[in-house]
């Protein structure tokens, strides 16, 4: 039931690639290090409407 919710996880992947390009951007610039890392943490904050629309 919960695989049929999330579907393809785009954000799952987004997440994925983006911590994949903080590490070698911290680098370079720490602060675009930093600023994949809280964007990915903000990302994870907004509830998923997907899953609460499947489980109720």
């Amino acid at each position: 039931m919960l695989a049929t919710a999330i579907g393809n996880d785009l954000k799952g992947k987004l997440s994925l690639l983006m911590y994949a390009a903080a590490i070698p951007a911290a680098f370079f610039h720490e602060w675009i290090s930093d600023a994949l890392y809280a964007a990915v943490a903000l990302m994870w904050l907004v509830p998923d409407r997907r899953i609460e629309s499947r489980l109720s």
